[in-house]
């Protein structure tokens, strides 16, 4: 059954003259009308992209050939630049182009056919960028040193989110988990995962610091490079790059890496691994406790030693000491037992002869002890000028070899021996560099 078009086209009794204009607008109508979801499959010819934005080429195979035209309003979504000899897959709606009569193709998606393809389109993406310094090492972000909060930006059905909370789990118990669900494969899945990259960064904007995610996961399991084609997408990238929070990409590949994994501040070859990082953070810390805690004990240990050595120096002061208080409390014993044997042994006037006596003797012992602590003094004074420690408090220190024999001469030592040097407050150990 002929069109209505077609029908009025030929049909004589109700054929009549018409513009070309009318003609091209009738034709045109039909075409859209019966054509409006075009796929096609060529390769592309005389590619053009004028300073408008659009772009202009077109498609043959074999046999034939098409115009095409790709506007800008449809070809800021296509994820590289095409080329002549590029093979395509195009989808589009057949129309004309009044002016000319030019039977074409509006293309409003296009994608590439082939791996080879598919890698020419991954080395555009990553030059470009590369050449914007979207990969600048100088770019990429630390880590956080405590891991409190960790996003998750993949699937929330695929085995990833099991994985990484598998490991979580089991390895960093303390650290928090936010997921923000994304597609991660097919044609929405580049839009969806960069804007969940941008909706944690805008969470962490309207919350307080301990709420905040302080890293961010994002990534998927392994599967073909047309699986994971979503993450080469130039918009993934960007919003990698454009994120305050430090990522950590995590597609499963082992070998290729991804425009995601150049972007990313940290890359990790699976979603586990990417755990496996945030947990060792922790366990670093646990770590870093453990060394810290075993430090203090061996300085405590060490101040003690030095402590118990020092008293030790100071025992001979103390034993002369302990002799003259020993010494007055035989006197005092000596003067009590003294006045009852002489009051027993003297009666009537020896009482008198036995109060000088004693008064002399009390005299006596007085000027004995006098003149001890007198000579206990200088002795004392003769101790301290002698002292090493009193030598030390003047500036000068004491050097001993590893058999704690004091240096006297630089002969008693050769190259790289060790030598401890004793201060006036605490020691040093040192090594002999040269000696003359």
């Amino acid at each position: 059954m002929p069109s209505p078009l077609l029908q009025s086209l030929f049909d004589e009794e109700e054929l009549k003259p018409m513009t070309v204009s009318e003609l091209n607008s009738q034709v045109k109508g039909e075409l859209e009308r019966r054509f409006r979801n075009v796929w096609l499959e060529g390769e592309i010819h005389n590619f053009s992209a004028p300073y408008s934005g659009h772009w202009y080429f077109s498609l043959h195979d074999s046999a034939a050939m098409i115009r095409a035209a790709c506007y800008r309003g449809s070809n800021y979504r296509i994820r590289f630049q095409p080329f002549d000899g590029l093979q395509v897959r195009v989808r589009g709606q057949l129309t004309i182009y009044e002016p000319k009569g030019d039977y074409q193709l509006l293309v409003e998606s296009l994608e590439p056919v082939g791996e080879g393809a598919r890698r020419v389109a991954y080395e555009q993406i990553k030059s470009k960028l590369a050449a914007e310094g979207l990969f600048d090492a100088k770019l990429k972000k630390k880590l956080p040193p405590f891991p409190r909060r960790v996003g998750v930006v993949t699937s929330q059905t695929g085995a990833a989110l099991y994985d990484i909370l598998n490991v979580l789990l089991r390895r960093a118990g303390s650290v928090s988990v936010i997921l923000i669900p994304a597609r991660v494969q097919g044609e929405s899945a580049a839009f969806e995962i960069s804007r969940a990259v941008q909706l944690a960064n805008e969470y962490n904007e309207r919350s307080d610091f301990a709420s905040r995610v302080d890293t961010l996961i994002v990534g998927r399991g392994g599967g073909s490079s047309e699986d994971l084609w979503a993450f080469n997408e130039e918009p993934v990238a960007r919003a990698i790059r454009a994120s305050a929070i430090p990522v950590i990409s995590a597609v499963g590949h082992e070998v290729d890496y991804t425009i995601a994994d150049l972007a990313a501040d940290v890359r990790a070859a699976t979603p586990s691994a990417a755990a496996e990082i945030v947990a060792q953070r922790e366990e670093d810390i646990c770590a870093a406790l453990d060394r810290r805690t075993n430090d203090l004990f061996r300085i405590m240990n060490l101040q003690l030693l030095e402590k118990r050595s020092y008293l030790q120096e100071l025992q001979p002061s103390t034993a002369v000491l302990d002799r003259l208080r020993h010494a007055g409390s035989r006197l005092e014993t000596i003067n009590i037992q003294l006045s009852p044997l002489r009051l027993a042994s003297k009666v009537g006037d020896g009482k008198a002869t036995l109060g000088v006596t004693s008064q002399r003797a009390e005299s006596a012992i007085s000027s004995a002890i006098d003149g001890k602590l007198r000579s206990l003094k200088i002795a004392a004074a003769k101790l301290d000028a002698l002292s090493p420690l009193a030598v030390l408090g003047r500036g000068f220190a004491i050097a001993e070899n590893e058999k704690r024999e004091i240096l006297r001469d630089s002969a008693q030592v050769e190259v790289d021996d060790v030598v401890n040097v004793k201060l006036e407050k605490g020691s040093l150990t040192t090594k002999v560099l040269s000696k003359k």
